[in-house]
């Protein structure tokens, strides 16, 4: 039986430490159970009450970081998404990455005119059937969350766009969805809102099994930031050639060796990419 610590979260808030769900996540990263069991008894060692989550996510990520790089990346996804900032727009485009997976052809950052006014759309997905607008509401700060206020707001967006595109004759039988994508979380009152009004709100854990982290584990849809052996430079410049995931660095492996300008290291991160991809 493991001792009970009271963690503190990014937002302040204190709340019972579990084991469980550590465990979890590292057995999610691809650890092997050895590993899983070895890291949680170095951690141990190291707990006390009140630490940060933060600090517990940086202990768990260097334990794996010495052992297996591909694990540790995949067991820092929160954090590498956090890193695809500041503007946003990389998240625009990952979010995009993930419905285009899912066989919809998608733009990014499109206007779109309403009854009322034009509007900007983050990411819009289209199939035969179905037509997605989505808003995508990047934080880099664990602590930040989206109130009702955002589900309120977009959604209002959204209906003025759909109000045009419903009496559209090549329109009918088309189904119309609004997102609202995150990679932090909802207040409860914001995912209430989001049931109510048939707006689809995806967080990083929201809906259960079903939320971002999911989403992304399951396509194995990774985003660059999560490779360990990238500088943040280095990531920059490799997102403002649009090269976002994991997968993108394989497509273009040309480009990875230009903009790293280091054979060795280019041939590093491409293996980390291609283990990832695996």
């Amino acid at each position: 039986m493991k001792p009970t610590y009271q963690v503190t979260k990014a937002s302040g808030e204190k709340q019972l430490f579990s084991w469980e769900k550590l465990r979890n996540s590292l057995q999610r990263s691809g650890a092997s159970p050895k590993l899983v069991n070895a890291v949680m008894d170095a951690m141990q060692n190291e707990m006390y009450d009140g630490i940060s989550t933060r600090k517990i996510y940086r202990m768990a990520f260097s334990l794996l970081r010495k052992q297996e790089r591909v694990n540790a990346a995949r067991y820092s996804l929160k954090d590498a998404i956090m890193q695809m900032g500041p503007s946003g727009f990389p998240f625009e485009h990952f979010v995009g990455k993930l419905l285009q997976n899912n066989g919809f052809d998608v733009e990014v950052g499109v206007f779109l005119q309403g009854k009322c006014i034009r509007h900007e759309i983050d990411v819009l997905a289209r199939n035969p059937d179905k037509t997605i607008m989505v808003e995508c509401k990047y934080h880099n700060d664990r602590g930040k969350v989206s109130n009702v206020h955002v589900p309120l707001y977009i959604n209002s967006r959204f209906e003025d766009v759909f109000d045009v595109w419903r009496k559209q004759p090549a329109s009918q039988g088309m189904d119309f969805e609004g997102w609202v994508v995150t990679n932090t979380r909802f207040t409860e009152d914001a995912s209430d809102y989001g049931l109510c009004a048939g707006l689809k709100l995806i967080g990083w854990d929201y809906p259960k099994q079903a939320g971002l982290k999911e989403m992304v584990e399951q396509a194995n849809l990774f985003p660059i930031t999560v490779i360990t052996g990238l500088t943040r430079k280095e990531t920059q410049a490799l997102m403002d050639k649009a090269l976002v995931l994991c997968r993108d660095l394989l497509a273009d492996e040309s480009q990875v060796h230009r903009i790293l300008n280091n054979k060795r290291k280019a041939n590093e991160v491409l293996a980390e990419a291609r283990d990832l991809c695996s």
